[in-house]
């Protein structure tokens, strides 16, 4: 197993490349990195030539004010980050369909592993991380910061030790994204690699309502309303969402067995991703899941015996978030089921109180974070199942084991998409001299191979 240099000695720092500059990375991920001392942010990357040089002046500008001088590195192409030998770990804050290739090339290049939720744009490639990130033995972390918030912690150590008894139903509520978004011909701007920012997906004009403003790095990007890029709110606050359900329903390596949904999808305009919509998705341990827009947003646990609610209380994940009605960040249908204390011989899930920290300390000690990419994946692939039943308006059954939908061609078309060369992580592992074949359950078997390990 490779273990990075920096990793050893109480002085040693990890050397840290930061791949997307745009929002989330100027406002969560850099700053959650940088007031950790145990690591140093040494390199950033970004498609966009301005946004590239303001990361650069912002990570150098961080460490001055702090009396430091570190020689930050500025790379354009993720792929010169990564075959960096100085960089130890990456921190990927890129658009949705941009996740799957670089996570993969840092595994393969035995680099330790941050990325934004969600994990995958589609269910094949979800397998494929998690099956890679897993044969390379590498420390990941997904942006599932609720797992490092004490009340969702607390909400979910509830739930399993029966306290609102026998858990039949969650309710989670999630906003929407408003359509629109302007169809015209724009001109490329120069600073910009279009080409690569499309990545895998289809090519197609630039227009800056697709991509991101160019005025501004802190507003809301039009990429997150078009499903060439992201699905939509089912994965970009559901993957939150779906991720404690899971936790609190003990479902975290497996997925749903039924799923049943209705959604509306704008009919003009550039923006695409769906409107308001109601998902249901049974489990094999009885649980019901509903999804809904109208729900306040949050994640509602209801057993036999009284119910739990816990959510963010109000707090955004960036200023630029859609509105929403947030609940109490914890709440229950009687106060003593609050005040109840976790027994010594009871379940205690693992504690996280900062989820930057959590991945660096996990690297130091080379055990995992509180999120591995096996359980990002299953609450991803979850939203995705919830996506695919809202496209198709028809029962769907699916089998968690295999990761297929039964007997139904149509739903199975959609675990997948077309990748367009020279981009996407199967290309990525096919030119590493990697195999994968999706449904096989024959990943890990080949990447473990001792050609490639």
């Amino acid at each position: 197993m490779y273990v990075p240099s920096k990793a050893f000695g109480a002085n040693d720092r990890i050397q840290v490349g930061q791949i997307g500059c745009g929002r989330i990375a100027l406002t969560m991920d850099i700053p959650g990195v940088f007031k950790h001392d145990m690591a140093r942010i040494v390199a950033v990357c970004d498609l966009d030539a301005r946004r590239l040089e303001n990361a650069k002046k912002d990570v150098t500008a961080r460490y001055q004010k702090r009396g430091e001088t570190v020689a930050v590195r500025a790379f354009e192409d993720y792929r010169e980050l990564i075959r960096d030998g100085r960089v130890d770990a990456v921190s990927i804050s890129t658009p949705d369909h941009w996740h799957a290739e670089p996570v993969v090339a840092a595994a393969l290049a035995g680099k330790d592993i941050y990325v934004q939720k969600p994990l995958t744009m589609t269910l094949e490639e979800g397998r494929l991380v998690s099956d890679v990130v897993e044969a390379k033995k590498r420390i990941f972390q997904i942006g599932s910061q609720q797992r490092s918030g004490t009340q969702f912690r607390k909400a979910c150590e509830l739930v399993r030790n029966g306290r609102i008894g026998k858990l039949h139903t969650v309710k989670i509520g999630l906003p929407t994204d408003p359509s629109g978004g302007s169809t015209a011909e724009m001109p490329v701007p120069p600073n910009l690699n279009y080409d690569m920012w499309l990545g895998s997906t289809p090519k197609v004009p630039y227009n800056e309502d697709r991509v991101h403003p160019q005025d501004s790095i802190t507003a809301r990007p039009g990429w997150l309303r078009i499903d060439s890029y992201c699905l939509g709110m089912i994965t970009g606050w559901g993957s939150h969402h779906v991720d404690i359900a899971h936790w609190g329903m003990d479902t975290e390596h497996t997925g749903p067995i039924e799923a049943e949904a209705k959604a509306e999808f704008p009919t003009s305009g550039l923006w695409n991703v769906h409107g308001p919509y109601h998902i249901e998705m049974k489990y094999a341990n009885g649980v019901t899941m509903i999804i809904d827009n109208n729900f306040v947003n949050g994640i509602r646990f209801e057993g036999d015996k009284g119910w739990i609610f816990v959510s963010r209380g109000g707090e955004k994940a960036t200023a630029s978030d859609p509105a929403s009605a947030f609940g109490k960040a914890l709440d229950a249908s009687d106060r003593a089921i609050l005040d109840s204390k976790i027994g010594p011989n009871e379940t205690h899930l693992y504690v996280s109180t900062d989820h930057h920290m959590n991945w660096l300390e996990s690297i130091k000690a080379r055990k995992p974070a509180v999120t591995t990419a096996e359980v990002a994946h299953r609450s991803t692939s979850a939203c995705m199942i919830g996506w695919v039943a809202m496209k198709l308006g028809r029962k769907l059954r699916w089998d968690p084991v295999r990761e297929v939908f039964i007997n139904d061609a149509g739903a199975n078309a959609l675990r997948s998409r077309p990748q367009r060369a020279p981009y996407g992580a199967r290309a990525l592992l096919a030119m590493a001299g990697q195999a994968f074949e999706p449904g096989t359950g024959e990943s890990k078997r080949i990447l473990k191979s001792p050609k490639h390990s």
